[in-house]
């Protein structure tokens, strides 16, 4: 896709203030000097069994690249690929779910546009608001930063746990409870801090969305390893080879950039490229500010630092 959308051809305009050029969350566009939009759009297959937690995590993990840049979601449409003799109380059990996630969000669904599809696909695009002056992107990180993240890992080999009926049900449940939680409080909480950078980890896993922020700032990003915190379970499936094939694509892509220590143990290395749904936010701000985010908001916690730009991008010790 990199080598796709570097061939497009670029019209330039002022009012773009974040496009496609550095793999961002979302793309903004400025309406006024004190307003401008956020534009970003997700959809995915079911990861869970439950229809109304499926959309649930869809609306969550739609609304996250809104949070990610700073913004506050103010609307949303859906989009949904179903089988057209599919189970009509599944169908209206997912759009329920994804639509009380979007209220609780302060989120207003305005519509959305279906298809006939054998596969059940189902998201958001979702559209926000935030001040140009406010936005926080993956692309201003800097060397002294401290990093800060707000979720444990771990949702992708256990959704494939599940697939494979190997998955314990408690395992699931925190699992579930962390892809339904809104990074809003996360943003709330960022947003009082001199933050220099801010991306949300997603289908790219730990290490890819750190690329995407250590090649767009201009830094290398160090992470202890040991400091990622792991949901439950997470570690035994890895090493038990429940593995996506997600996760397989990130390290083939990403592996190249990454200088990984030894010691690294190959399973939670194997998580660390983990395909994450919902997943936290990875903010770079002053380590002057670092503490007292952790103290502001409880799910933050500290997994690195970015230095001057090295050899590779990311360092995993």
């Amino acid at each position: 896709m990199d080598k796709i959308l570097l061939g497009l051809p670029k019209w330039a305009d002022e009012n773009v203030l974040v496009g496609f050029e550095t793999a961002d969350d979302a793309g903004v566009y400025k309406l006024t000097a004190e307003l401008a939009l956020v534009q970003t759009v997700d959809f995915f297959t079911p990861i869970v069994d439950d229809p109304y937690t499926f959309g649930a995590i869809a609306a969550a993990n739609s609304l996250s690249d809104v949070y990610a840049m700073g913004g506050r979601p103010v609307s949303a449409v859906s989009l949904l690929a179903y089988p057209a003799a599919g189970d009509l109380e599944d169908l209206q059990e997912i759009l329920k779910g994804g639509s009380e996630k979007m209220h609780e969000a302060g989120c207003a669904v305005l519509g959305g546009h279906s298809v006939a599809d054998p596969e059940i696909k189902f998201g958001y695009a979702v559209n926000g608001t935030v001040h140009p002056a406010r936005i926080k992107t993956n692309a201003a990180a800097r060397a002294g930063d401290a990093l800060v993240f707000t979720k444990h890992i771990g949702t992708g080999v256990i959704s494939t746990a599940l697939k494979r009926g190997a998955a314990a049900d408690e395992h699931v449940a925190v699992s579930v409870e962390s892809m339904t939680a809104l990074n809003r409080a996360a943003c709330e909480a960022m947003l009082k801090f001199d933050v220099h950078g801010c991306t949300d980890v997603s289908g790219f896993g730990l290490i890819g969305h750190a690329r995407e922020m250590a090649a767009a700032s201009g830094v290398t990003l160090e992470i202890e390893a040991a400091k990622v915190r792991l949901l439950p379970g997470a570690l035994e499936y890895a090493r038990a080879g429940a593995i996506p094939g997600g996760l397989k694509n990130n390290r083939e892509f990403a592996s190249c950039a990454v200088e990984m220590a030894r010691e690294v143990p190959r399973e939670l290395e194997n998580l660390l490229y983990d395909p994450q749904t919902s997943g936290g936010l990875l903010i770079a701000l002053p380590e002057a500010d670092a503490a007292a985010l952790e103290r502001a908001y409880a799910g933050a916690y500290r997994i690195g630092r970015a230095v001057e730009r090295g050899e590779r991008a990311i360092r995993i010790v």
